[in-house]
């Protein structure tokens, strides 16, 4: 799948979440912290324990998950906040978009047309950061 693909700098991408992974997620980032156990009773029966188990190992190899041994059981924590990792993974997927491109002029044509028809205010605060960021790289130079 071309989501999974590496960057060419080297640096591991951040993942796209499966449904299960964003659920968790979702559940980790809300509770702060949480063992199998407790995830398993705020999803119910629909999924086995390890099936969840699973998971938040999966999660936790990739890196995305942090755990600490509380007993025989472990405490998973997420390593990232929501906002981090959707910063992350956006910009992985910019930087495929923009290699697939083959011009991220293209690129950002077809962003600030998106953005231009879905929220004037948007494009108001990307304006703003653009001018925001010129003016920083002017005074650095």
């Amino acid at each position: 799948m071309w989501l999974k693909r590496r960057p060419v700098s080297g640096k591991p991408p951040v993942e796209q979440l499966g449904k299960l992974e964003s659920e968790l997620m979702e559940l980790l980032w809300r509770r702060g912290e949480a063992s199998v156990r407790d995830l398993h009773v705020d999803i119910g029966s629909r999924l086995a324990y390890t099936t969840i188990m699973t998971t938040l190992d999966r999660l936790f190899k990739k890196g995305i998950l942090g755990r600490r041994a509380d007993g025989r059981a472990f405490l998973y924590r997420a390593k990232l906040t929501r906002e981090q990792y959707n910063q992350q993974l956006t910009s992985h997927l910019l930087g495929i978009a923009a290699e697939e491109a083959g011009s991220r002029t293209a690129l950002l044509s077809c962003f600030i047309d998106y953005v231009g028809a879905t929220d004037d205010r948007l494009l108001n605060e990307l304006d703003a950061m653009i001018k925001a960021k010129k003016k920083t790289l002017r005074t650095r130079k």
